[in-house]
C-alpha cells in the first residue's frame, strides 16, 4: 500500500508541518512506501494551466498524490479555510486518477473555532476526486504542538486516525 502525508501549511517551521512529521515517522512504522510533501518547502509551484510546464518537485508530488493509496492531509485553518497551497497543490491532481482513494485528515487551528467547518470543506475536495474520506479527523489546537513535537494526548489521538484511514484502506481494497 502507498501512502503519502501532506502538511498543507506554507509557513516556515509550521505547527502543521510538525504535525504531519509526526504522522509520516508513525506511518513508515507499518512498512508501508509513504511519502511525505511539505508545503512549508515552498518547491511547488503556483498552477498556471494544463498546458505549462513545471518543476520536478511539482510533478513529483502530483504523482505521489495520484499514486497513493492513502492520503494522510494536515490542514491550518486560515480564515475559515484551510490554506490556499493547500488548494494548489490538488490543482495539478487528475480527478480520472484518484477514485477509491482513501483520506484521513488532522486539522490544525490557534483556538476551538473552524475545526467542522474545515474538515467539511477537505471532505468536499477529497469528494470530487471520489476519494473515500475517513469520518473521524482529528482536531488539535496550536497548543498540541511546539517546536520539540506533539503532546501525548495529539499523538494518541493522531496514530489513531491513521491506523483508522490505514483499516479502511485495507477493508476497501479486499
Amino acid at each position: 500500500m502507498n501512502v503519502v502525508v501532506i502538511s498543507g501549511s506554507p509557513r516556515k517551521n509550521a505547527n502543521t508541518q510538525i504535525m504531519m512529521k509526526f504522522v509520516y515517522d508513525y506511518t513508515k512504522t507499518k512498512n508501508l512506501d509513504v511519502k511525505f510533501i511539505n508545503l512549508s518547502e515552498g518547491k511547488i509551484e503556483c498552477y498556471r494551466g494544463p498546458e505549462e510546464e513545471y518543476n520536478e518537485d511539482t510533478k513529483n508530488a502530483a504523482f505521489d498524490i495520484m499514486n497513493a493509496d492513502v492520503w494522510l492531509i494536515g490542514s491550518p485553518i486560515y480564515n475559515s479555510f484551510f490554506s490556499s497551497a493547500l488548494k494548489n497543490l490538488f490543482e495539478y491532481i487528475d480527478y480520472k486518477k484518484t477514485p477509491g482513494k482513501i483520506g484521513g485528515m488532522a486539522i490544525l487551528a490557534a483556538g476551538n473555532i473552524g475545526f467542522i467547518d474545515v474538515q467539511t470543506l477537505i471532505t468536499q475536495l477529497l469528494s470530487y476526486f471520489r476519494v473515500i474520506a475517513n469520518p473521524k479527523a482529528v482536531y488539535l489546537t496550536t497548543e498540541s504542538v511546539n517546536e520539540k513535537g506533539v503532546s501525548d494526548e495529539a499523538k494518541v489521538r493522531l496514530k489513531e486516525m491513521v491506523d483508522e484511514t490505514l483499516a479502511i484502506a485495507v477493508k476497501i481494497k479486499k
